[in-house]
């Protein structure tokens, strides 16, 4: 896909990934979708840095757990531009519970993750899937986790998410083609605030280092190195749905 004046939207995209997906996506004259949830000076901010870059920005808040803010989202896209020619739902959220601590999870803890990361996905497809069919060549990049490849990360439940996420990629690969292609990346350790807060700052610099030290590439995620992946099955791999790319310095290998 030639990704100059294509419509793209970012589910949360205000910061790390998504913010990084939108940046590269608007260096290759792309028009971007910016969502948000809360953080809309960071969204803005970000809308900016695209502008700059080359591309245009459409700066939109929206909670995807919400099927009616999925709807709006992207009825506000179409408005402004017309089209949609790939989705990224990257919008996700986790509580960090260590994984033989049962009791640290209830049951809303599990709706909350399950409802962005899951269902909140979903609803942004089937929002969407009008739009991107008539594109008939349009894309849907998932992003799930090494944790639902490997059942690790930040808790059972988001685990659990992700692997559910990677499951579904499959099953709306299979009925969405041929115009539109679906599949996900997983990413390992980010390098980032996000993860820094939610691990600890000592707990996070100990996995980095031990990942770099041990992982046959000696390397982490940073946001950016994730974007490229994304853009990867966007706007290249026209032979490729339904799958799920590891991104990872060889984690899985050890």
């Amino acid at each position: 896909m030639d990704l100059r004046q294509a419509v793209c939207i970012v589910t949360g995209s205000s910061s790390g990934v998504g913010a990084a997906t939108a940046r590269l996506m608007a260096s290759r004259g792309a028009r971007v979708v910016i969502n948000y949830a809360r953080s809309a000076d960071a969204a803005e901010a970000v809308a900016a840095s695209c502008r700059e870059l080359g591309g245009e920005a459409l700066v939109c808040q929206a909670d995807v757990s919400q099927d009616a803010d999925c709807r709006r989202l992207v009825a506000q896209t179409l408005a402004q531009w017309g089209r949609i020619d790939a989705l990224v739902n990257n919008a996700g959220t986790t509580k960090f519970v260590a994984h033989g601590d049962l009791e640290g999870l209830d049951e809303a803890d599990f709706h909350n993750i399950y409802g962005v990361n899951v269902i909140g996905a979903f609803q942004m497809v089937r929002a969407a899937r009008a739009a991107l069919t008539a594109s008939g060549r349009a894309a849907v990049v998932n992003v799930a986790s090494i944790a639902g490849v490997k059942g690790v990360g930040s808790s059972i439940a988001y685990a659990a998410s992700k692997g559910a996420l990677i499951t579904m990629t499959m099953s709306l690969a299979r009925v969405l083609g041929p115009e539109i292609r679906v599949n996900a990346v997983c990413p390992g350790f980010i390098e980032g605030e996000w993860l820094a807060e939610g691990m600890g700052q000592a707990v996070y610099d100990q996995t980095r280092a031990y990942l770099r030290a041990k992982t046959p590439l000696q390397v982490t995620c940073t946001a950016e190195t994730v974007a490229e992946s994304i853009l990867s099955f966007i706007d290249s791999h026209s032979v490729v749905t339904g799958q799920h790319l590891v991104l990872d310095g060889g984690h899985l290998l050890l």
